[in-house]
């Protein structure tokens, strides 16, 4: 993987798919009477992210391994690095095969994430010299929060409550933000943030006035991304954009639950 043609390797990445054969000809199979529904194994995908710069030793990357057992931050900022190389693999899938179902994806959803070194045969294959495996407890932290979103799942999916279209497209700036895709989140956030304005009824006072005031940035952020790239003034201008959106929408869910 390269940030550019003629730059030089940030990472390797190695996909593997692992566990349960897969199950061929599907479609030319003709359907069967069951009484009862099983599981179906299914395969799973194994993603190892690789830095292109080797250790200069083993002790080196012993000790960066013990680095990352004994600091949280250093430990999520490894972890965010590695995900952020495979979104924008699973980017480039995404677009290349004109998939729009393929998504993101995140630390939360691995069934298993391991930290380690080992020679390049080693990678290849799964193996270690030496490897770290997470438990939930080694994670990222989650933030807690007043909101109830099993009892707002409820009242969703019972058509008690309706779904904004700023939620989807908030979500979906965001989305973007966190995966380095400044362009698309510029773009993606000028739709989102008039949707904001004119949806949110519960959208007052200072509130309201940051939203608005940043229509001007978020309009610039978005023409400059239709001609490139974003400079760095235009890039934290949309950040900070998008975190008072989210701000405003957690603001309306809890005022919601609480009306609920």
């Amino acid at each position: 993987m390269r940030e550019r043609a003629e730059g030089e390797p940030q990472a390797v990445l190695i996909l593997s798919t692992l566990g349960a054969p897969q199950r061929r000809g599907l479609r030319q199979r003709k359907g069967q009477a069951i009484t009862s529904a099983s599981p179906t194994p299914v395969p799973t995908s194994r993603a190892t992210v690789v830095r292109a710069e080797p250790f200069p030793d083993e002790s080196a990357a012993a000790a960066w391994l013990a680095d990352l057992r004994s600091d949280e931050a250093v430990r999520e900022d490894e972890l965010g690095r590695a995900l952020r190389l495979l979104n924008r693999a699973l980017h480039a899938h995404r677009v290349s095969k004109g998939d729009g179902h393929a998504r993101d994806v995140s630390v939360e959803q691995a069934l298993v994430t391991r930290l380690g070194y080992g020679s390049g045969e080693e990678a290849v294959e799964g193996r270690y010299a030496e490897a770290w495996e997470l438990t939930a407890d080694d994670g990222p932290r989650v933030k807690r929060s007043m909101e109830a979103p099993d009892e707002r799942f409820a009242a969703i999916i019972g058509a008690r409550e309706t779904v904004l279209a700023c939620e989807e497209l908030v979500l979906r700036a965001r989305a973007d933000i966190d995966a380095g895709r400044a362009r698309e989140a510029a773009l993606q956030a000028r739709v989102a943030l008039e949707a904001v304005l004119a949806e949110d009824d519960d959208l007052t006072g200072d509130r309201r006035g940051a939203l608005e005031a940043d229509r001007k940035a978020i309009g610039d952020a978005a023409n400059a991304a239709l001609a490139g790239d974003l400079s760095a003034e235009l890039e934290l201008a949309l950040q900070a954009s998008v975190a008072r959106m989210e701000s405003a929408l957690t603001a309306r869910r809890l005022s919601t639950s609480s009306r609920r």
